[in-house]
């Protein structure tokens, strides 16, 4: 597979190319550890990484947060329903490819993307990082590395609900639940790129914001119940499950859509939430594509701030509430 907006060369079966870096024995990383009192991580010195058959090593820059994921199956178990021990976190990353695998086709070492690796994955909370050709794509040249690690699982969740899963169609109308979150402002941004009518959820001080964002129509959830106001939409795209979710079929018409990502969501046996509920997967097409969204400016990233290497352990455990991503500053771990 050749990704989108790289000049691809394939290397023949056997040949590897490594930059500098991948020839250190150890790298720096945040590792999950499970005790009696829950996650816990810890700053770690851990072999190398290496870029093995089909695979690409990046030397990282900077790694999205997401919190959740510590407590997510993939995280504790492998593919095989084994145990794992020892997670890398981090699953959105921006940086620099430092190596490649043999047979692979893509980005030559140096080119700058960013990009999504699969939940099963190590993450890239660590200076190297192995992940696939796939599963990346160009980073945005006018994009700082922070910002562009702010945005893969964001956007990408986003595309897929609304414009694979949902369908999502010019003239039709769409709920956003939480739209100042990490998910929530791309959902607004590309609804209304799509040419829908969006209604979203949000807090009265983010209101102004949202409205920039592209909502038409702002609901805060302290002193609104959107059941009571909203009626006959087309779709519904809830991140937060629950109570939330089950009033949300309610304003919906019929053969309305409901999509959900709510972790909640996802072991129900109630037949519409299993319908509704999806896992978002790393798609280097479609990171492309909203990679020239973001270089236009039609699409804006949100980083709700940068975390230095050695808070990264606070950023997952202590999540502050805000407007759109973490980001933990990688880089600047290989300087100190």
């Amino acid at each position: 597979m050749i990704v989108a907006d790289f000049a691809a060369a394939r290397l023949p079966d056997g040949v590897i190319v490594e930059g500098p870096s991948s020839r250190r024995p150890t790298v720096r990383a945040i590792q999950l550890q499970q005790t009696s009192a829950g996650p816990a991580l810890i700053e770690a010195d851990l072999p190398s990484p290496k870029a093995g058959p089909g695979e690409l090593l990046i030397r990282v820059h900077a790694a999205g947060v997401t919190p959740t994921e510590l407590l997510w199956y993939p995280t504790t178990h492998q593919q095989s329903g084994e145990a794992r021990t020892g997670a890398v976190p981090g699953h959105e990353l921006s940086g620099v490819v430092e190596a490649l695998g043999a047979g692979v086709e893509g980005p030559p070492v140096g080119a700058a993307v960013f990009g999504m690796n699969d939940w099963f994955a190590d993450g890239a909370t660590a200076e190297l990082c192995v992940t696939r050709p796939e599963w990346v794509a160009a980073k945005p040249a006018g994009l700082s590395h922070a910002e562009a690690a702010s945005a893969p699982i964001g956007a990408l969740t986003a595309w897929q609900g609304l414009y694979e899963r949902a369908g999502l169609q010019a003239g039709e109308s769409v709920l956003v639940h939480g739209g100042a979150g990490a998910v929530g402002i791309y959902a607004v941004q590309l609804a209304r790129r799509r040419g829908a009518r969006v209604v979203t959820t949000g807090s009265a001080r983010n209101r102004y914001f949202l409205l920039e964002l592209g909502a038409d129509q702002v609901l805060d959830y302290h002193t609104e119940r959107f059941d009571e106001v909203l009626q006959g939409l087309d779709v519904v795209f809830d991140v937060i499950g629950g109570e939330t979710l089950e009033r949300s079929w309610g304003v919906l018409k019929p053969q309305g859509r409901m999509v959900t990502i709510a972790a909640a969501s996802e072991g129900t046996q109630d037949e519409r939430t299993k319908q509704a509920f999806f896992i978002v997967e790393p798609k280097g097409d479609q990171l492309a594509e909203i990679a020239k969204l973001l270089d236009a400016g039609e699409l804006r990233p949100i980083v709700q701030s940068v975390a230095a290497f050695a808070d990264a352990p606070a950023a997952y455990l202590h999540p502050a509430k805000g407007r759109g991503k973490v980001v933990i500053d990688v880089a600047g771990a290989a300087e100190a």
